[in-house]
Order: C-alpha cells, then sequence, then structure tokens
C-alpha cells in the first residue's frame, strides 16, 4: 500500500482538516509532537518541521538539539471526532538530523533500520499484538465498571460499549480489528488488530493506545495500559504473534514438520528464548511491569515453549491447525507499557540471531509450569526472566544484541532513564512499609 503526498492533501481538502498533529515517538513509548494548519502542509510533506529535541526524554542534548520531524504520507489519518470544533489528522513522522540523514535516537528508525535487513532476502516481519488495558472511573483509584470475567459479553456493560466505541473509531481511521472482547480481570478488556506489517502495526499500536485512552475520557472514564495497576488479579499484557513471509509464502510453515513449524521457525524460536532475558528491559520497561511477571497470574515468567501451555513464555497458537497462513509464534511477556517501535525490533533481531546460528529449539513444555517443583524446574532447565526493573538492566546492559539493535544512543539513554527509576522507586517508603513496620519496629 502507498499513499503519496498529493493523497493526503486530497484526503485534507475533502475533509476539511483545519490542523494536522506531527506525531513521534520517544524512547519510553511515548507520544510527542506539534499541530500545523493545512497553510503549513505542503512545505512541511516536502521539508520536513524543525523542532528542539533537547526536552524529549531519549533524544538530543543541548548541543545537537535542533531536529527535523518529516512526516511519512502513508501514516495519515483522521481523527474520527472534531477537536474544539475543528476536524483534525495526525501523520507519524520520522526523525532526522538537519542534514536528512536518520536521527540515532528516534525508536522508528531503529524499527526501520532492523527490518531493513529483511530487504535483501526479500522476507517481510509481520506482527498481531494482543493490547490489554483497564477501564476505571477516574485516574486516580481503582475503581472498575464491572464485574465480569473472560469472554463475559453483556450488552447493557458500560465498559463493554466503550470498547465497542473504540472499535468503531478505530476501524474509521482504517485500522483493521480482528476482535474485541472482556478479559480475565473485573474491568480489564482485550481489542486485538489484524496482523500487519511490523512498521505499519507499531504506528497502529500507538494509535491504538491514544484512541482507547481519548474514547474513555470522552465517555468520562480513565483507560490504562498500567501493567499491573490492581494487587491479586491479573495484569495487561501485549502478547505479539509474529512471522516471516516471502511473498505469500509463510516461512515458518512447514506442512510435513512436526507442529507444522519449519525449521527457520523452529531457530527463530530458540533465538527468542536465548536472548530474552536481555531485552526484557524493552518488553517490561517499567517498575511496575514486574509486579505482573509474577507466578498464578497467567503471565509468563518461565522461559520456556509449547503449544497449549500458557505457563510457557512462547506459544504456537493452535487456531486453524495446518493453515500456512495462521502459523505464527507468540510471544507472551511484552507488557502494553512498552514502545512497540523497540519491542518488535528486539524480538526480530533475537529471532534472526537464532535463524543466523541455527539455534536448537529443545521440546516443548505442555505442563503448567506454575506448578513444577523447583527440582524438575532444574532439571527441564527452565530460566526465568528478571524479577526487577533493576535485575531487567543488569541484563540489559551485559547484552551485544540490545546495543547492536537499538544503537549505542537509545541502548544508553534507556540504561540511564531506567537506573533513575529504578533509584526513585528503591528510597520510596510505601505504605505497605509504614503499615507493616511502623508500629513493629
Amino acid at each position: 500500500m502507498t499513499k503519496t503526498k498529493e493523497d493526503v492533501l486530497r484526503q485534507i481538502d475533502e475533509a476539511g482538516v483545519r490542523y494536522i498533529r506531527l506525531c513521534f515517538t520517544d524512547i519510553l513509548g511515548k507520544i510527542k509532537g506539534m499541530s500545523i494548519t493545512r497553510s503549513e502542509i505542503e512545505q512541511v510533506l516536502e521539508e520536513g518541521q524543525g523542532f528542539d529535541g533537547s526536552s524529549v526524554e531519549g533524544f538530543a542534548r543541548i548541543e545537537e538539539s535542533d531536529l527535523m520531524a518529516v512526516p511519512d504520507p502513508l501514516t495519515f489519518r483522521i481523527i474520527p471526532w472534531e477537536i474544539s470544533g475543528e476536524r483534525v489528522a495526525m501523520m507519524f513522522c520520522d526523525i532526522q538530523n538537519t542534514d536528512g540523514t536518520p536521527y540515532d535516537g528516534d525508536p522508528r528508525w531503529a524499527l526501520k533500520r532492523n527490518l531493513a535487513k529483511l530487504q535483501d532476502k526479500n522476507w517481510t516481519f509481520y506482527v498481531g499484538p494482543e493490547i490489554e488495558y483497564f477501564y476505571f472511573e477516574n485516574d486516580e483509584e481503582t475503581k472498575g465498571l464491572d464485574k465480569s470475567g473472560y469472554f463475559d459479553f453483556d450488552a447493557i456493560d458500560f465498559g463493554t460499549q466503550v470498547r465497542k466505541a473504540t472499535v468503531a473509531a478505530l476501524e474509521a481511521m482504517d485500522i483493521p480489528v480482528e476482535c474485541a472482547h472482556h478479559e480475565v480481570a473485573p474491568s480489564q478488556h482485550e481489542i486485538d488488530l489484524k496482523y500487519q506489517e511490523a512498521l505499519v502495526m507499531a504506528d497502529f499500536a500507538q494509535v491504538y493506545r491514544f484512541i482507547v485512552k481519548e474514547v474513555a475520557m470522552q465517555n468520562e472514564i480513565y483507560a490504562t495500559f498500567m501493567p499491573k495497576p490492581i494487587y491479586g488479579v491479573n495484569g495487561s499484557g501485549m502478547h505479539c504473534h509474529q512471522s516471516i513471509f516471502s511473498g505469500d509464502k509463510n516461512l515458518f510453515f512447514d506442512s510435513d514438520a512436526q507442529y507444522n513449524l519449519s525449521k527457520m521457525a523452529r531457530h527463530y524460536v530458540a533465538g527468542i528464548l536465548k536472548h530474552v532475558k536481555e531485552f526484557s528491559l524493552i518488553t517490561n520497561q517499567w517498575v511496575n511491569s514486574y509486579k505482573r511477571l509474577v507466578p498464578d497470574y497467567e503471565a509468563p515468567v518461565y522461559i520456556s515453549w509449547g503449544r497449549r501451555n500458557r505457563s510457557s513464555m512462547v506459544r504456537v497458537p493452535m487456531y486453524r491447525t495446518g493453515k500456512e497462513v495462521a502459523t505464527r509464534i507468540e510471544l507472551r511477556s511484552p507488557d502494553p507499557a512498552a514502545n512497540p517501535y523497540l519491542v518488535y525490533a528486539c524480538m526480530l533481531a533475537a529471532g534472526m540471531k537464532g535463524i543466523e546460528n541455527e539455534y536448537e529449539l529443545g521440546e516443548p513444555i505442555e505442563e503448567n509450569i506454575f506448578h513444577m517443583s523447583k527440582e524438575k524446574k532444574l532439571s527441564l532447565k527452565i530460566d526465568e526472566l528478571p524479577n526487577s526493573l533493576e535485575n531487567a538492566v543488569r541484563e540489559f546492559e551485559g547484552s551485544q544484541l540490545a546495543r547492536e539493535t537499538l544503537g549505542d544512543h537509545i541502548f544508553d539513554a534507556l540504561i540511564l532513564n531506567k537506573q533513575i527509576e529504578w533509584d526513585s522507586y528503591r528510597i520510596h517508603v510505601s505504605k505497605f512499609e509504614m503499615d507493616k513496620y511502623l508500629s513493629m519496629l
């Protein structure tokens, strides 16, 4: 699919768009940007929009603050409601230095650079995320809207109505939705986007998070992608389904192989399993992420693979068994507060490392690992993800794969940012400590 600058201008004029939001993403996955008017868009499409990057997290230092935001016409979308009485559109931008070269601190560029390695092979990397979130009455307390559970469907439930409105908004922006449903925890929901090429999906994931929050706000409630907002119930994940195609041929599929998994797919899975601890800081980048990654709440903490086994970190879904197009692998550890550009880049890099070096994949584990004894897990050589942000930083710091995948700029900036976050958390005196220790010690 292509979209030219002329296509964008025609859509703007046909829809009566007054303002265009130029969006980009900082290293933590937050959407940043600026608005321009219709009168400026032609020049910006040709030349880009200059801005000061020194105050954007993980972007430029003071001495290199001048950057250019160059809109990608393919990402043009009209927001399906008026804002302050005006029609508004949005576009994602590539960040460039003033000499026109890609900016090393841009997460979108990090993903594009890794995807470029597949172009010589004529391969395409597809991703389909399952992005979960909660609805609460406001952003100050975790009071939910329902007491429903997995796949419950009640037409009069307010959260269900807001979710339906969100799906309608996504489809109005030409973002295909595969399905939507209530998740396991009360007031927890999931909308699944139809699989796309990885760069397109990373952009879609950013729009998805924006639309979920905006539609919730319009309905005077709050939506959060916080990985573990409520003690004692399931947290929210971003399970990432992935496959590699050559044209219409799914390279992960082999009709004659066990589980229909090709040798390439097995090497890819082995690469994910070998390197997943190293990029846990990317898939699970917040202190709160590690409150989700604990046993017994469906979050995969054990580094293993299986088919039916939802306690495994990597799963080979059995939907439409034997169908070439449906054959893929699913990484279950990422959470929805991660930066999708960096997550997809690291998954691909780890999988490709497995393919290039022909990593061997062990047998699948179909038992519930949460119920295994420590001795059995040791005998099966089942490793675990880091159990805190601090340990994730340590794994990340020593990873040559992560440095190569993200580049020195993003790699170093993330370490610095996350060390500061961990230190802030470490010195905080929590309510738990006050309740437990103040009257006892």
